[in-house]
C-alpha cells in the first residue's frame, strides 16, 4: 500500500497547501461548497501545516467536505488513465454515503485551463469514499476537475481540483463567436433572451436543435440523466475556482426541439457554454462563448 501511495502524484485547487510530515510530499488537498452559492470560502489554519475551510452565508455556517484527487506521476496525451478521488469530510474522514442525484453519485466536469477541451464523466464509487474514473488528455497543459456530489443528508457539494499533463502547451485559438453551430448531423443555434447579458441579471439560453439535413426542428431528443438537457458554464480565468463554475438546469414546457436554461452571472467576462442534449441515444455536446457586461 506504501508503494502504491508513493507512486501517485496527488494535485488539487481552491487551497494549495503544503503536506504535513505524516502524509506523501505531493499531497494537497481542495475542499468544497455547496453549488448554491458561488463565493470563497474562508480558510483557517490547522494542525500540521494543513489547511482547513469553512463557508458562512447569512452568518450559518455551511457543511463542507474535502476531495483529494489522485493522478499518475507520468500523464501521457491522448492515453487513458486511472483517476481517484477521495471525499472527506472537513476532519479528514472519509464519507461513506451519497445521494444519487440526476442519476448518478458524482458527475466530474474536465476542462482544459484554456476552456478548449471539456469532458463530463461518471465516477464509479468504490466504497469508503473513494471514486474512481478513467480518463485521457487531449494534450499537454494545465486541467482543471469540478467535482459534483451530494454527501448523504448535505446539501448538493463541489470541489475542485487541478493537475497538470507535462509537454509543450499549444496556444489556445481565437474565441468563436458564432451563435449557429454542426455537430456532426445536428444543427444548434443558440438565442439569448437578453440582447446584453448583464452581470447579475437572469437571462434565459435557449437551444434550438434541428436535423443539419433538413433544418427541421429535432422531434427524436430525449431526456439525459434525467433532464432535457444539461449546461455546464465556465467563465474564463487565468485559475478557474467554483466562483467560475455554473450548472444550469433545463427548464419545462419548451418548444419541440429547444432546450431553455435560466441563469444569472455573477461577474462580468467571457463565459463559455457547453450544452449536452440526447438525441436518440447519442449525447451532443454543443460549445458556445457568450460575454457579459
Amino acid at each position: 500500500m506504501k508503494r502504491f501511495i508513493n507512486a501517485i502524484a496527488i494535485t488539487t485547487t481552491l487551497v494549495i497547501v503544503q503536506a504535513c510530515s505524516l502524509l506523501p510530499k505531493a499531497e494537497e488537498k481542495a475542499i468544497s461548497v455547496s453549488t448554491h452559492q458561488h463565493e470563497e470560502p474562508s480558510i483557517n489554519e490547522s494542525h500540521h501545516g494543513e489547511h482547513s475551510t469553512s463557508s458562512t452565508v447569512h452568518g450559518e455556517k455551511k457543511a463542507l467536505t474535502q476531495a483529494k484527487l489522485k493522478v499518475p506521476n507520468d500523464i501521457t496525451p491522448n492515453k487513458n488513465i486511472s483517476l481517484l478521488i477521495d471525499v472527506q469530510d472537513i476532519e479528514g474522514k472519509a464519507i461513506a454515503k451519497f445521494d444519487t442525484f440526476q442519476e448518478k453519485l458524482m458527475h466530474l466536469i474536465i476542462v482544459s485551463d484554456d476552456l478548449q477541451f471539456f469532458s463530463h464523466l461518471h465516477p464509479i464509487y468504490k466504497n469508503n469514499g473513494q471514486f474512481k474514473v478513467e480518463a485521457s488528455f487531449p494534450q499537454a497543459g494545465g486541467y482543471t476537475f469540478f467535482s459534483d456530489y451530494k454527501p448523504t443528508g448535505q446539501t448538493e457539494q463541489i470541489s475542485v481540483l487541478k493537475t497538470q499533463v507535462p509537454g509543450i502547451s499549444i496556444a489556445a485559438p481565437e474565441i468563436d463567436i458564432k451563435r449557429s453551430k454542426t455537430f456532426n448531423d445536428t444543427q444548434v443555434n443558440l438565442a439569448l433572451s437578453e440582447q446584453t447579458v448583464k452581470a447579475g441579471k437572469e437571462v434565459t439560453l435557449m437551444f434550438k436543435l434541428q436535423d443539419a439535413a433538413n433544418n427541421q426542428p429535432l422531434t427524436d431528443l430525449q431526456p439525459y440523466l434525467g433532464e432535457k438537457g444539461h449546461l455546464v458554464i465556465l467563465r474564463q480565468s487565468t485559475s478557474l475556482t467554483a466562483a467560475d463554475y455554473i450548472h444550469a438546469h433545463a427548464l419545462n414546457n419548451a418548444p419541440t426541439g429547444q432546450v431553455h436554461f435560466m441563469t444569472s452571472f455573477s461577474q462580468a467576462g467571457k463565459y463559455k457554454l457547453w450544452g449536452q442534449f440526447n438525441r436518440n441515444g447519442k449525447i451532443i455536446t454543443a460549445d458556445f462563448w457568450i460575454n457579459v457586461v
